[in-house]
């Protein structure tokens, strides 16, 4: 059980300056026995007024005490068996209780107040503030905050997720916030600043590294588990909490913003400066923001970029929805790229769709451009199937399509009429047909219907009759089952027993 220093200290004074009796403290205080027990025993006091009696581990305490100023982590249960293996015969329980008087107390650390230039540094951390529901999405809610270290000017931006890309685009909505950026950037180890660290030996994210280049910072990390050498950024989270976000209501994550915009120049910036209660820390970034470095003329793209295939159908996935593209272009591989508020899909330089981004889940994004487009590709290749069928049986239709089509007549409906004809009267008799009507200098459906009911006539055939029943015959043309009439003799014989 960990307490406070406090509670060590009235645990100290109750036992040495009052006399308690270790039951009583421990009684008066809430806490266990032990706890008091070991509390004296750390505190290097002699015990007043009690006399220590032997016990089984004293022949074993040099081999104890000495193991564990070597290895001060080393767990009781792991030392138990090492006790063991050398003789001891007390219980694991009780020994524990009496490791834990031993076992030497890590001394306190005292820690260097950090002080920095104007202009000189800024440090930078990500804060998670739950979840945001966006039309059907989950969307995890995280704030990205920037301190300068000097005057304590804050930035505060939320995003939908922790990403790389999220990750620069608040680096660059501060740097534009405040007019120029500070000469070093200290983060913690975490995984958008620092890939890899074994001991002093460090691997940055690439793409924090070439941000940095374009900006002329310098990140640096701090060393770990000194999460006191970021203390600035740790502190502004906490107010953040406290003093905006609880009990802040907003409808969506740009309402949000708009509001820590206003908040950040207000109340942020109004409050007194920790170190120097002549000023607010308005007034100080007001001193320190000539000192910062000028921004880049240009600047650093921060969009994401993601590889999608295209299957089948004309869409792509991108972030839990799917985002049309001209039909010919399925089956492809193509780049997506993506800013807040924009998803443009490429093809190399070539921009082949542009859709304002969503945030749901399972949405559909289709430009009417994109749609219509594919609805007249599927009408002319239907098109071009049936005057496909049609020329290979009937050669001469060809002749009869290019007048109809130079008469300005529908395409469509005349493939229909020759592909009925060719299903009723044959290929043989439709090929005849229509170099007769071609013949006779009238390219048109009814003039090859005329031919062919002449020919019919002059062979003496029957009329043709459509193999295909309308639909609403079809419908009546139900299967009847005939009834069983065994039951109507069985009723007979029935009524023949009760005359008799």
């Amino acid at each position: 059980m960990t307490i406070s220093l406090e509670r060590e200290a009235q645990i100290l004074r109750y036992y040495h300056a009052e006399h308690w009796r270790m039951g009583t403290i421990a009684a008066q205080l809430g806490i266990h026995r032990s706890v008091v027990a070991r509390v004296i025993a750390q505190a290097g006091l002699p015990r007043a007024g009690v006399l220590r009696r032997a016990s089984r581990i004293d022949p074993y305490l040099p081999f104890i005490n000495h193991t564990l100023e070597q290895f001060p982590a080393l767990t009781a249960r792991r030392l138990y068996e090492m006790v063991r293996s050398r003789g001891y015969e007390g219980g694991p329980d009780h020994f524990r209780h009496l490791i834990a008087l031993h076992r030497p107390r890590p001394r306190a650390e005292a820690y260097l107040r950090l002080t920095t230039l104007p202009g000189e540094q800024a440090q930078v951390d990500w804060a998670a503030f739950g979840h945001l529901e966006v039309r059907r999405a989950r969307r995890t809610l995280v704030a990205f905050v920037m301190v300068l270290s000097w005057s304590r000017e804050v930035f505060l931006r939320f995003y939908l997720d922790a990403r790389m890309e999220n990750f620069l685009r608040g680096h660059a909505a501060a740097f534009a916030a405040w007019g120029g950026c500070p000469r070093v950037l200290l983060y913690d180890n975490l995984k958008s600043a620092v890939l890899e660290r074994h001991g002093e030996a460090i691997r940055f994210n690439p793409a924090l590294l070439a941000f940095a280049g374009h900006h002329r910072f310098e990140p640096r990390p701090v060393a770990p588990f000194r999460g006191n050498e970021k203390g600035r950024v740790e502190r502004a989270i906490r107010y953040i909490r406290t003093a905006f976000f609880a009990a802040r209501r907003f409808t969506d994550l740009d309402d949000l913003n708009a509001q820590a915009a206003q908040w950040m120049a207000g109340e942020a910036r109004a409050r007194r400066h920790p170190e120097d209660s002549a000023l607010c820390v308005g007034a100080a970034f007001a001193q320190e923001q000539p000192r910062l470095l000028p921004l880049p003329d240009t600047p650093f793209p921060t969009d994401e970029r993601v590889a999608v295939s295209v299957g089948k159908t004309p869409y792509v996935r991108f972030d839990l929805n799917d985002y049309s593209v001209p039909h010919d272009q399925v089956r492809r591989t193509l780049t997506v790229l993506a800013s807040p508020t924009q998803v443009r899909i490429t093809d190399g330089a070539q921009v082949l769709a542009e859709h304002a981004r969503s945030y749901g889940r399972g949405e559909t994004l289709e430009a009417p451009a994109h749609v219509a487009a594919l609805v007249a590709h599927k009408r002319a290749a239907a098109a071009a199937r049936d005057t496909d069928v049609l020329t290979r049986a009937v050669p001469a239709s060809r002749a009869l399509l290019a007048a109809a089509a130079e008469r300005g007549e529908p395409i469509g409906r005349v493939l229909r009429t020759l592909l009925g004809y060719l299903e009723r009267y044959g290929a043989g008799e439709l090929q005849a047909a229509v170099t007769e009507a071609l013949d006779r200098g009238v390219p048109h459906p009814n003039a090859v219907h005329l031919a062919l009911e002449r020919r019919r006539e002059h062979h003496r055939r029957p009329p043709p009759v459509d193999v295909a029943l309308p639909a609403h015959v079809q419908a009546r043309d139900v299967t009847v089952e005939p009834q069983r009439l065994d039951a109507y003799d069985e009723l007979t014989e029935v009524r023949d027993d009760h005359a008799r």
